[in-house]
């Protein structure tokens, strides 16, 4: 099993994240809301941090998602991806370790297989740093 990313800083609501999510316009910048919120929703012990120029989320300080907008398309990305089953085939990505999913204005997506990924990146990460995994 692959090392945990660990991120100094994450806070409950860090205000740098309101910031950057109300700084996207548009559909792509509504999307990143969207998602970002059902990531905030996944527990109490949920912290966020600005990481690489996004919004990203940890348990404590092990980060598990992020979102991220481009000119054509937002990211919902988890940092121990491969490892997540994914019966409806949302992941892409080819790295070690991080899967995404990609998300375009007026495109449908498995909204239930996407929340049913954060989810599970979410009680995967619960787990693992509650085993006291580096």
């Amino acid at each position: 099993m692959a090392a945990l990313f660990r991120l100094n800083g994450a806070v409950p609501r860090d205000p740098a994240v309101e910031v950057w999510l109300e700084g996207r316009p548009g559909e792509l910048g509504g999307l990143a809301r969207e998602w970002f919120g059902r990531i905030r929703e996944c527990g109490a012990d949920v912290r966020e941090v600005m990481h690489d120029g996004c919004p990203t989320a940890c348990v404590g300080d092990a980060a598990f998602a992020y979102v991220n907008v481009f000119t054509a398309h937002c990211n919902v990305g988890f940092f121990q991806g491969a490892s997540l089953a994914d019966p409806a085939g949302l992941l892409e990505g080819t790295g070690k370790f991080m899967r995404h999913v990609k998300l375009r204005p007026g495109r449908a997506v498995d909204t239930a297989a996407l929340r049913g990924l954060i989810v599970a990146a979410y009680r995967e990460m619960v787990a693992r740093v509650a085993a006291g995994e580096r």
